[in-house]
């Protein structure tokens, strides 16, 4: 059991399941949870598991972090709020996807790797073997001196070159 669905004011555990809530964008672009007796809240979308499965356990979370609702399963929202929590997570994600891993500076860090992603041609540098994180059985995350998180899903998805590569650093 989450712990907010404890509290008086959280939302039922089966809030994103039902239809007794709504979302609308304010005059200032906000995301706006609209509930029947309540006053309209801002709120923010979260992913409860953004790597593993992106598309279920999102909470609309308050400005002071408190979570008003929890939907199960993206998929299972009509197409109105669906749409408007998926420009709202695309807004604040930016986790590009290695496609390919085209060349890299040297075979020991830093090293500067040109890489073909999902969001187009991106250069990174990798300062240390440690920035590369398993995340599941075939899945990275690598992080670049600049701070930005590349995912790799698959590394068996990924074209002979690129896992040669990959595995110098592994």
């Amino acid at each position: 059991m989450r712990p907010d669905s404890m509290r008086p004011d959280a939302a039922p555990a089966d809030a994103g399941t039902r239809t007794d809530w709504s979302l609308a964008r304010d005059a200032f672009g906000r995301l706006i949870l609209i509930r029947t007796g309540q006053p309209d809240t801002p709120v923010t979308p979260v992913r409860g598991f953004p790597i593993t499965a992106p598309d279920e356990g999102i909470a609309l979370v308050g400005a002071q972090g408190q979570e008003h609702v929890w939907i199960d399963r993206l998929d299972a929202l009509p197409a109105d709020p669906r749409r408007l929590i998926d420009e709202e997570l695309a807004q604040r994600e930016f986790r590009p996807e290695i496609l390919r891993i085209r060349h890299a500076s040297t075979w020991a860090t830093p090293s500067q790797w040109d890489v073909d992603t999902d969001r187009g041609p991106a250069r990174l540098t990798l300062k240390a073997e440690e920035d590369i994180r398993r995340l599941s059985a075939g899945a990275l995350l690598i992080a670049d001196a600049h701070g930005v998180q590349f995912l790799v899903r698959d590394v068996a998805a990924l074209d002979k070159a690129s896992r040669r590569i990959l595995d110098h650093f592994l």
